[in-house]
């Protein structure tokens, strides 16, 4: 059974006064809070192993860098890898993209060549892209939206496909919509075409259950820091036979196995790519992470926040002068616990700014957004609020008395509708 209160007993900063409120954080798509159990995993490892991994022979040397791997194993387990040696640990899923960007796509997209995104991408998931088809002179294409501003054109997929490009890189769900994309269909789709195929998992891993295999990506990308971990870890999964091929991201200890004065020979994956000392703190919380969400149930996680979104749109629907973006609450099995809305006549940093005077943490500005919210949505900047695990009802209604709050103070009627 999935205990919210218990669970938020967890989290040590949701005890904490914000302006002298209690703290009612909804800014969980920017980062996640962290339960005690990772906590005390970074401050177990610094007291009582912190050591570097791979070269040491001295016993909390080998205890690192076996926690480190193991840490590994359950990611890949996590995400439904074939095997651990699949998975490079990264800073965060920005990172794994430009990996991607400067070794796979570095070797196999040429001048002309056509690389694939959508209109709702993170820019995370659009600069690289821009940047790689500057030096090699291929053409960005776009993905555009339906008429719902919400969904992906079915009909645009299809015709953007028929361009054969070399790479589609797709958001698994949308920060600033909460649109869950059927990035199996896609993936499928594009395979036929002959592309290869990366996932943004940034807002789909910590929130649901994901399996890439079944997915049939070719890349996959997500942070730790949205999944209960620190800052600072990421994940790029890639199929074995792509790493084997790819060269190497920086140069330095790890990813060798003989140096000579002239000359080198790389080491096996995953290290080829793991140059230098890694955030081996955050890998092994990361790990702890991944034990915490197991035990709660992707399945309970993703229920939980179907109906919290659920709840959420039904109170929003009945104010007047609030205007919600994304996909209708009967399209809820397409939609993550991300809440984008607009109050008329109130900039989002002004919203935010007194929701913040009442305790109320949500996010205010493009989201890393900004060809969706400025040219598709054509808003200067949106208010979202995005919910995670610890997250109840109750910081819901706080929410909505804030609106209210908002409203008073710019003389806007706050009249319910009907």
């Amino acid at each position: 059974m999935f205990d919210v209160e218990k669970i938020r007993r967890d989290f040590p900063i949701l005890g904490k006064k914000m302006n002298g409120k209690s703290l009612v954080y909804l800014d969980s798509a920017a980062t996640s809070q962290k339960p005690r159990k990772v906590i005390n995993a970074i401050s177990r490892y610094y007291r009582n192993y912190n050591a570097n991994t791979h070269s040491g022979v001295y016993k909390i040397a080998e205890e690192a860098t076996e926690d480190y791997i193991r840490s590994k194993k359950k990611v890949a387990k996590f995400i439904g890898a074939s095997e651990w040696e699949e998975i490079i640990y990264t800073r965060n899923t920005t990172e794994s993209i430009n990996l991607v960007a400067r070794t796979w796509a570095e070797q196999n997209i040429q001048k002309g060549d056509h690389i694939l995104i959508t209109e709702m991408e993170h820019h995370s998931n659009v600069v690289p892209w821009i940047m790689l088809a500057k030096r090699k002179g291929a053409v960005l294409d776009y993905i555009k939206l339906g008429d719902d501003k919400a969904s992906l054109d079915e009909a645009g997929v299809d015709e953007q496909l028929a361009k054969r490009p070399k790479l589609v890189s797709i958001t698994h769900c949308s920060n600033v919509l909460g649109t869950i994309v059927d990035v199996k269909a896609i993936a499928e789709k594009a395979h036929k075409f002959g592309a290869k195929v990366l996932v943004d998992g940034a807002q789909s891993v910590p929130h649901m259950g994901v399996d890439v295999k079944n997915l049939d990506c070719d890349f996959f990308v997500f942070s730790g820091h949205k999944m209960l971990a620190p800052m600072g870890i990421g994940v790029l999964y890639a199929k074995r036979e792509l790493l084997e091929e790819m060269p190497p991201f920086l140069g330095g200890g790890d990813m060798i196995r003989t140096v000579l004065q002239q000359d080198f020979t790389l080491n096996d994956i995953p290290w080829k790519f793991e140059a230098g000392t890694q955030h081996i703190d955050g890998g092994i919380a990361l790990g702890v992470a991944v034990d915490y969400l197991k035990k709660i149930g992707m399945e309970n996680v993703r229920e939980h926040e179907k109906a919290l979104t659920l709840y959420t749109l039904e109170r929003l629907s009945k104010i007047t002068g609030v205007e919600v973006f994304g996909l209708p609450s009967q399209d809820i099995d397409r939609r993550g616990g991300v809440v984008a809305f607009d109050i008329t006549g109130v900039h989002p940093h002004d919203v935010a700014t007194i929701f913040d005077q009442e305790g109320v943490a949500i996010r205010a500005g493009h989201h890393c957004a900004m060809p969706l919210v400025v040219d598709i949505l054509k808003k200067p900047a949106l208010s979202r609020m995005s919910f995670y695990i610890y997250n109840n009802e109750s910081d819901i209604d706080k929410v909505i008395e804030a609106i209210a709050i908002v409203k008073k103070k710019f003389k806007i009627s706050d009249t319910l509708k009907p």
